[in-house]
């Protein structure tokens, strides 16, 4: 029975770890994002798997890239480890040498087999509170105007080309509170990505003052990763 024991144990486990960034770190690029959660994986003495070869790295990846000063309460990190961990006492761990800024909120064990989670990611939720006054009749009336638009066409430049393409697909609900604020679902991901920015772009006058916090990730659904 020891040996069996031994054996479950040493067992590789993956985990997806939901966490918020708030605060100065929302200023934190995703390339030290990833770096911070190495570091912070390594304080809580946690059994990491590395790649092979010679320059080894974590086995960990970000479900989404979420753009510099916008805050979040949904990010998803995908852990490899070596061996099984209980996840609850893993949240104690890592939320006790946490840096200010990083919420730990829960651990779900996935099947090894799972997707990885940036392939799947297909939409996210934003709350948008504006800093300046706005009329928020006026406000509602542009939401209402865009949803009931065919197109919204957005213009970029590559490499000297001018691209157009038509962005109003993208947008799955919008919404105004009574209070002002604007709640957004719209596209993210590989397969289709609506910045807030453009969006607000369609909504407010350039100069507005705002500020963006991302309250959910939806994925494909897929059963191995039920528990996301």
């Amino acid at each position: 029975m020891r040996a069996m024991s031994h054996s479950i144990q040493s067992e590789p486990q993956r985990l997806v770890i939901r966490f918020g960034k708030f605060g100065p770190l929302k200023y934190t690029s995703n390339l030290d994002l990833a770096k911070t959660w190495e570091r912070l994986l390594r304080r809580a003495n946690l059994p990491i798997q590395y790649s092979q070869g010679f320059n080894t790295r974590p086995r960990i990846a970000l479900a989404s890239a979420l753009p510099l000063g916008i805050t979040s309460e949904c990010e998803l990190l995908d852990v490899l480890l070596r061996q099984r961990v209980d996840p609850t006492a893993t949240v104690e761990r890592l939320a006790a040498v946490s840096p200010e800024g990083l919420v730990i909120y829960e651990a779900h064990e996935v099947a090894l087999n799972a997707p990885s989670l940036q392939p799947m990611v297909r939409s996210a939720e934003y709350r948008i509170r504006f800093l300046d006054e706005v009329d928020v009749s006026a406000l509602r009336a542009r939401v209402a105007a865009l949803l009931a638009a065919e197109t919204m066409m957005l213009s970029s430049e590559h490499k000297g080309k001018t691209r157009t393409k038509d962005m109003r697909p993208l947008i799955y609900a919008l919404s105004v509170q009574d209070e002002g604020e604007l709640l957004a679902h719209i596209a993210a991901g590989e397969h289709g990505n609506l910045r807030v920015e453009d969006l607000l772009a369609e909504l407010v006058p350039e100069d507005t003052a705002y500020a963006v916090h991302r309250v959910r990730l939806h994925l494909q659904p897929d059963a191995r990763l039920a528990n996301l």
